[in-house]
């Protein structure tokens, strides 16, 4: 042992902790020193809880205006920490998030940038908000990992607008893998994701998915909004099934019962036989349904409409026709950069459709099965797997992934739809197809109150629960036919996803109630 450590070994428990302490007095006045000479330290920080104590005259640049028509400017953004990279002590290279724009940041010493502050920058939990001041510079290369891969922010100022905690139930980067390496456990599964719903909404592809599905119902609106179209706002309660049957949820009602509107179909008639003559609505519509599949909710938003029609309801299947191709160039036109950023994660195919629609007979869709080997009649219902199939063969066939069947069988269709005049095992009805799955079913109804109370009793549905319905075509009520969409379905299939729960922002099915 040498004469130090033999030293060492006298000391006592006392001594002991009198270096200790003198040790730690001194580390913390090399610390205080280095704050003290930290001449950047107005230019970092956690800010105070904004409480609009005061307005702050600062203008907060938009990522997507972030191009190299501002370089060399000096900029504010907020944004999220994405992701960080401390290269040495003296340089952090950082990526911060904005919706579904990204932007790389540097922050290196110099001269308005102390040490303190890199560390500070590279400590920063991923997912807090910042505000960052920086030169908007030329990027030397193009960064891939970035929308703005042109250009980089040259970083002054940095400020904790809300920091978020430490450890993330769900990473963001895991939950952004395309689902090609769904073998890999670092892969977020559906549950992980929807159980951490609010930071998965987070991903660049669910920032475009909902900027699609907008843009769907925008088009929805102003496409019908343009021809006249009235929108109304119809019950969610009501004191009898929509469609007959028994998928519906029962609620209490005061000292009743009542049901959640499996769609808003009656209240559209209605509205049609009080003069509206062109409706539509958007709202929530429910079924209690127990299917556990990929296109299936409990709840879901519908897009519906009715039209009065003059002598036939082709007119109604044209208007509704022509509606989807202008959704279709709607969004083509104005959201191509988000369908691109869903593609990244989710290959898909193009989106293809003919103008104007096309438009086949039940019985031809069943030729072209049979053809194929499949072996149903003319008067049966499609499987979804038949669906899926003729989807196939019609762009095979025509090059469309959206198409129209028409002359559904009478037997598979609710009780308002008006019969076939023609052929009574078929009916005035149809249904519309994106990629072989239904998105939209209509027909022609009934607006006759007799003939409507005998379709009624047909189908086994108690005539007094849907009196006042049956009642409004009592008074005169012009031949009408319409639709119903399902929203969250549209945007699965046009985007071509592979489950209705990736469009629905916070899904309802029977396994799951929240968040």
């Amino acid at each position: 042992m040498s004469e130090l450590d033999q030293e060492k070994v006298k000391l006592s428990k006392e001594d002991r902790i009198a270096l200790r302490k003198l040790g730690k007095s001194q580390n913390q006045k090399k610390q205080d020193d280095q704050v003290e000479d930290d001449f950047s330290k107005e230019f970092y920080g956690v800010m105070p809880l904004i409480q609009s104590k005061e307005k702050v005259d600062r203008v907060l640049i938009d990522f997507g205006d972030l191009n190299s028509n501002l370089v060399d400017t000096k900029v504010w953004v907020r944004g999220r920490l994405f992701v960080s990279r401390k290269t040495t002590n003296k340089q952090c290279f950082f990526t911060i998030r904005q919706r579904f724009h990204t932007i790389q940041a540097i922050v290196s010493v110099g001269e308005k940038v102390s040490k303190p502050m890199v560390k500070f920058v590279s400590d920063i939990t991923k997912e807090s908000i910042i505000d960052v001041e920086g030169f908007l510079r030329k990027s030397p290369t193009k960064i891939e990992s970035c929308t703005q891969n042109d250009v980089e922010l040259q970083v002054t100022q940095v400020f904790v607008v809300s920091q978020a905690e430490p450890r993330l139930p769900l990473l963001i980067e895991d939950a952004m893998r395309p689902e090609v390496e769904a073998e890999d456990m670092s892969v977020a599964k559906q549950d992980t994701k929807l159980d951490n719903r609010i930071i998965d909404l987070r991903t660049l592809t669910n920032q475009a998915i909902y900027r699609v599905e907008a843009g769907v119902c925008r088009f929805f609106r102003e496409t019908l909004d343009a021809q006249g179209f009235v929108e109304i706002h119809t019950p969610k309660i009501i004191n009898a099934a929509s469609e007959g049957g028994a998928n519906v949820f029962k609620v209490s009602y005061f000292k009743n019962s009542a049901y959640l509107a499996q769609s808003p179909q009656l209240y559209k008639q209605m509205a049609i036989a009080a003069d509206f003559e062109k409706v539509y609505t958007v709202g929530s519509v429910f079924r209690a349904e127990d299917s556990n599949t990929h296109r299936h909710l409990t709840e879901f938003i519908g897009l519906d409409l009715e039209i009065a029609i003059k002598y036939h309801y082709h007119e109604v299947l044209q208007i509704i026709g022509n509606l989807f191709t202008s959704i279709f160039k709607g969004l083509e036109k104005n959201f191509a950069k988000e369908i691109e950023t869903v593609r990244k994660q989710y290959p898909s195919e193009p989106f293809q459709f003919l103008e104007p629609a096309l438009c086949l007979e039940y019985s031809e869709g069943v030729k072209m099965l049979n053809e194929n080997g499949v072996e149903m009649t003319d008067e049966e219902d499609l499987s979804t797997a038949n669906e899926k199939f003729l989807g196939k063969l019609v762009r095979e066939k025509y090059g469309t992934d959206f198409f129209i069947l028409d002359k559904y069988p009478l037997a598979v269709r609710p009780f308002y739809t008006m019969p076939d005049p023609n052929n009574p095992k078929f009916s005035n009805s149809y249904d519309m197809f994106i990629r072989g799955e239904e998105i939209l079913s209509g027909a022609q109804r009934i607006h006759d109150p007799e003939f409507l109370s005998e379709r009624a009793k047909h189908h086994g549905i108690d005539l007094e629960k849907i009196k006042p319905y049956i009642d409004s075509f009592r008074y005169g009520c012009p031949p009408h036919a319409g639709g119903g969409i399902g929203l969250e379905r549209v945007v699965m299939l046009y985007l071509g996803l592979n489950n209705i729960r990736k469009t629905s922002m916070f899904p309802r099915d029977p396994k799951r109630l929240t968040p």
